[in-house]
This record gives C-alpha cells, sequence and structure tokens, in this order.
C-alpha cells in the first residue's frame, strides 16, 4: 500500500483528502503543523508527502528542507500562495510538483499517481535507460534521440537539457536548477537560453512544436518532460 502524508491545518480539506485517498485504496497518515510532519515522517516513511506551505509553526519551505536533510520522498506541495517567486522557493527547496488552490481533486490524484511513479521507476544504472514516447525515443546510455526511425541529431547543451528532463518524468525543473546545471551558477538569470533551446529541442523532437505534448513549459516557473 502506497503511504501519504497530509500536511495541512485546515480540517475540512485534510478530512476531504483522507476520505478521497483511502477510497483509492491508498494509507493516510495527517499532521496539522509543521513539527508534527517531520516526527510522522521519520517514524511512518511514507511514499509521497502533500504539503501545506502555510502552517500554524512554521513555513511550509523549511519542513522540505528538513525532510530533504535525510530523504528523497516526492514532495507535492498544496498552497493559496499564487506568487511564482514563492512556489519557486518550495521547488529549488526540494519540492517535486506544485498545485495551487483550489484545486480539482482529479488533478492532484494525477499528479500523485505521477509522482508515485516516478519513485518506482528502475534507476537508470540498472540498466533501464530508455524513455519512450508516442513520437520520439531517448536512449540515455548511447545519447541516442530517435524520432520516426531516424537519428535526431542534438547538440552536447540540448542533449544535457534533454537528459535533465527525461530522467524526471513528470516533476517540475525550475528555470533555476536548469540553467545552473546546463550552464552554470553565473548563468542562473539568462532564462532567454532556456527558451532558444526548448524550442530548438520541441522543434527536433515533437509532432507539432507550437502545441508540446511531452517538453512542457510552466510559464515564470520551469519545465516538465511528461512521457
Amino acid at each position: 500500500m502506497t503511504r501519504v502524508l497530509v500536511v495541512e491545518d485546515d480540517p475540512q480539506l485534510v478530512r476531504a483528502l483522507v476520505i478521497n485517498l483511502q477510497a483509492r485504496r491508498y494509507g493516510v497518515d495527517a499532521a496539522p503543523d509543521g513539527a508534527t510532519a517531520l516526527r510522522l515522517a521519520a517514524a511512518r516513511q511514507p511514499d509521497v508527502v502533500m504539503l501545506d506551505l502555510g502552517l500554524p509553526d512554521m513555513d511550509g519551505v523549511d519542513v522540505i528542507r528538513g525532510l530533504r536533510g535525510w530523504t528523497r520522498v516526492p514532495i507535492l506541495v498544496l498552497s493559496a500562495r499564487q506568487a511564482s517567486d514563492e512556489k519557486v522557493a518550495a521547488l529549488d527547496a526540494g519540492a517535486d510538483d506544485y498545485v495551487t488552490k483550489p484545486f480539482s481533486m482529479d488533478e492532484l490524484l494525477a499528479r500523485l499517481r505521477a509522482a508515485v511513479r516516478r519513485t518506482e521507476d528502475v534507476p537508470l544504472d540498472s540498466g533501464t535507460a530508455l524513455v519512450e514516447t508516442a513520437e520520439f525515443t531517448i536512449d540515455l546510455l548511447a545519447k541516442r534521440a530517435v524520432r520516426g526511425g531516424r537519428d535526431v541529431r542534438l547538440t552536447p547543451t540540448e542533449w544535457h537539457l534533454l537528459e535533465i528532463l527525461v530522467t524526471s518524468p513528470g516533476r517540475l525543473i525550475t528555470q533555476t536548477h536548469l540553467l545552473q546545471e546546463v550552464w552554470g551558477a553565473s548563468h542562473s538569470n539568462k532564462t532567454n537560453y532556456l527558451r532558444v533551446y526548448m524550442a530548438q529541442l520541441r522543434r527536433k523532437l515533437e509532432a507539432d512544436p507550437a502545441h508540446p505534448r511531452h517538453l512542457i513549459t510552466e510559464p515564470g516557473m520551469g519545465y516538465r518532460f511528461e512521457g
């Protein structure tokens, strides 16, 4: 059974989440504040954490940092905060995804399933390094991209960017993280680089680059790969 830790101080929302999760055969623990969340996470070892940022005793970003000190458990942030810089702060602290309140339960459950799938994926060093979509295939070990039966020529920079995205399917990767990983810390504000290179990748890999199915932009925040 997949265990979910819900960290939320709104009792009505907690009740709704618990009912919906248990109906889908998830095990659920709930914490009303950050201190309880950190204690329960250590004791119960959840498979996924759903975390509200506005907690009564500490900021949710501090809870993320506390968890990231010892675990890679997927963290799905639920928050009414609209500002993209606050979302980016949570993602840069180590959150895997961000759902803005109010949200539909269907969307939340889809994001939860994606987070669980990522933890179940076999790591690349075990020999599974093939990423397949309806349009293209990426062989991470051979560093080869194939579309329509033909090799796609990618530059080293395009490849590095694509590799980061496809090895974390469904996860929102922030602009800052991508820029630092691919170009270095001195380029962490050069978001125009990302726009140019993502446009090139879409042109080479997507069936309809103007309406991408796999290389998705989250405006003002970052990018995600959907398989």
